[in-house]
């Protein structure tokens, strides 16, 4: 049998990989357009910022490599211009013209490639993409001429990152590490757009502390030439930013224009396939970034630009070709991800709040600010997690979690039970180490499954943040914390009572509602919650903000809030 596979890295070397594990017989020919077939294309940010400091660790085999341990016929610098499913040949152009080559077993992996802005000036030479082994390497030649040349003052290089995304926030750490004065433009409402506002808003902050400049809800109208080795980058506020630099991180779209007249059926570029990777041709599987895949959560399709998908997918399309009748399928995707900003990491699994809400389900949300550790062994520091519950049973359906140390693990569990089907209480039962440097005899995630319980069984009811702007006078804002933290700004219709003062004090509550409901915060939901559970005790009608004032001011902002007693 002779299997052809269309491009490497990820899903496809890990096709080509377990394909010569089931069988020693099978000729197996990789096509790879570039000349690295199987690199390391998350690494490339920390090359081109220096903390990889050798190319050469960003090469994961070389086809050289690949023959010698696995006996592949790796061939680089073959551009796959069509597909003939009649004949059950690719077409292939190289250095030396086109070649045509026969296939008993196809398989797709041809990734995705970077989106062109239309905006004058994107081609100067100045912009590049950070996709492949050559941008890193042009973009960190780049990096050691600007920044290291003689008589270079660091203060006056200027990097622009177009998208902040994952690559786009890892690219601008990249070159702020290296020496750049360094502009994140991000067209959607927030930095890291998978992401919560009040996950997105803490990374805002990492990003200026390191000391770039972010703008969100950007547009960017033109890029026009400043001078023989820079740019100016124009936005529509009329706002211009200088660069020596522009790194373009906008997003990718499926590469799978050689596919035109195939017959693979495509949707909105990406190729569709079946819980085996099997395309609408037969004889034809795709893996990868540029194939359509199953959201676990929402059931939504579309394609999924992660290495680790694209991994098991490929590792399943070999057994799939091979060993049919035992072929597990390809499991549908959680989009497990995770990003380092300067000292902060965000992390995210299963579905966000606007998933969740166009895919018509009804969740709770809950946000919690536990310590990674416990605290009263040094070097604690606070986690922030988001977390989605399906409101009818508790079923939880993503998590997302920010903070400087501890987040990893955390998403790790929670991608893990979202994975087994888990409720949110039965995180409550999960048996995690704990010793005072790592973690809590309650660790975060059994925290957030307790939360989840006494929402879903009533001892808790939640208000959030946006519900402030709409509240009259038919609520009384009740603030439990002390009068230091009061005094660092509040809700400006709130009343303060301390929460341990709260049971004393009943009868002025009363006075104060006069039968209205009462709206409960805190600083972090702890304290809020006990008091909503004298208040509804008493009798009051009672809900406690959600994450309290961390998760208020990261969400709303800390304009409107008022200062001192």
């Amino acid at each position: 049998m002779r299997i052809v596979i269309v491009g490497g890295v990820a899903g496809g070397m890990s096709a080509a990989a377990r394909a010569r594990r089931l069988s020693e017989s099978a000729e197996i020919i990789v096509l790879e357009r570039g000349q690295h077939p199987s690199f390391a294309n998350c690494g490339l940010p920390y090359y081109v910022g220096g903390e990889i400091e050798d190319k050469s660790k960003l090469l994961v085999q070389t086809p050289q490599s690949l023959r010698a341990s696995l006996n592949l016929d790796v061939r680089i610098g073959h551009n796959v211009t069509a597909i003939d499913s009649e004949t059950k040949t690719v077409t292939a152009h190289t250095a030396d013209g086109p070649v045509v080559i026969s296939y008993d077993a196809l398989i797709l992996a041809p990734g995705a490639r970077a989106l062109t802005l239309p905006i004058p000036g994107i081609d100067s030479p100045r912009v590049t993409t950070l996709r492949t082994v050559d941008d890193a390497v042009a973009l960190r030649e780049q990096v050691t001429s600007q920044i290291g040349s003689a008589g270079q003052d660091a203060n006056d290089a200027h990097a622009v990152v177009i998208g902040a995304g994952f690559i786009g926030l890892e690219a601008a750490e990249a070159l702020a590490l290296a020496g750049y004065k360094v502009s994140a433009i991000e067209r959607a409402p927030h930095v890291l757009p998978p992401a919560e506002v009040e996950v997105a808003s803490q990374v805002r902050l990492e990003l200026e502390r390191l000391g770039m400049d972010v703008y969100e809800d950007a547009e960017i109208t033109s890029i026009t030439n400043g001078g023989s080795n820079s740019d100016v980058v124009n936005l529509g506020t009329g706002e211009t930013i200088p660069a020596h630099i522009i790194v373009l991180s906008a997003g990718v779209t499926p590469d799978t224009d050689f596919l035109d007249g195939s017959g693979v059926e495509l949707d909105n570029r990406a190729i569709v396939a079946d819980a085996h990777g099997r395309t609408s041709v037969q004889g034809i599987w795709a893996v990868g970034d540029a194939t359509v895949q199953t959201d676990k959560v929402t059931g939504a399709r579309r394609p999924v630009m992660l290495a680790g998908p694209a991994n098991r997918a490929g590792r399943l399309v070999a057994d799939d070709i091979l060993n049919p009748d035992a072929a597990r399928e390809i499991p549908a995707t959680l989009g497990t991800a995770i990003v380092r900003v300067g000292e902060l990491t965000a992390a995210m699994t299963g579905a966000n709040s606007r998933s969740l809400t166009a895919a018509g389900v009804a969740f709770h949300t809950l946000h919690l600010h536990p310590n990674n550790h416990a605290g009263y062994f040094p070097g604690a520091t606070g986690l922030h997690l988001t977390v989605h519950v399906r409101e009818d049973d508790g079923l939880l359906l993503g998590a997302q979690i920010v903070g400087n140390e501890g987040a990893d693990k955390r998403i790790d569990v929670l991608a893990t039970a979202i994975r087994a089907g888990l409720t949110a209480p039965e995180l409550i039962d999960l048996d995690l180490a704990y010793a005072p440097p790592y973690g809590s005899a309650k660790d975060p995630v059994n925290f957030a499954g307790m939360v989840a319980e006494n929402v879903l069984t009533d001892q808790l009811a939640l208000w959030y943040p946006h519900e402030y702007l709409s509240f009259g006078d038919d609520v009384l804002v009740l603030d439990v914390r002390t009068a230091a933290e009061w005094a660092t700004g509040h809700l400006p219709t709130a009343h303060h009572v301390p929460h341990t003062e709260l049971r004393d004090r009943l009868a002025e509550v009363s006075e104060l509602a006069q039968g209205r409901r009462i709206r409960v915060t805190c600083q972090s939901g702890v304290r809020s919650y006990i008091a909503h559970r004298i208040l509804t005790e008493a009798g009051f009608d009672s809900a406690s903000l959600s994450g309290g004032m961390i998760t208020y001011k990261a969400i709303m902002g800390i304009d409107d809030l008022v200062t001192g007693n």
